[in-house]
């Protein structure tokens, strides 16, 4: 009975220690990039004081030109049409209907 008991004990022991010497080893991992290939959208502007006009895209406020400057940031949206307007004090800069298919890169000129 002594010995079934040492027996246990030494072989709980050993699968203690070949648990945390397997739990020590890091499996392979395999990593994959997504690339987003959502359009975007960036404005170019000739007067400083449009930064503050306000972007629509299908009537939904997207915020200020300023912050989709050209070569500083761009707003992606989904693919296919959209209407994209540009007010400022209430007078329409821009009002175009424009289709963006994936991976496309468009500025637009304001003035």
């Amino acid at each position: 009975m002594k010995i079934l008991k040492s027996s246990i004990s030494l072989l709980f022991i050993l699968g203690l220690v070949i648990a945390g010497i397997s739990a020590c080893t890091q499996m392979p991992t395999e990593k994959q990039n997504v690339t987003d290939m959502r359009p975007q959208l960036s404005f170019k502007i000739l007067d400083e004081r449009l930064l503050v006009a306000k972007v629509y895209v299908d009537g939904l406020d997207m915020g200020s030109i300023g912050e989709f400057r050209e070569g500083i940031a761009s707003l992606r949206i989904r693919s296919g049409s959209h209407l994209i307007r540009i007010n400022i004090n209430d007078q329409v800069l821009v009002e175009e209907k424009l289709y963006f298919g994936d991976g496309v890169n468009r500025t637009i000129l304001v003035k």
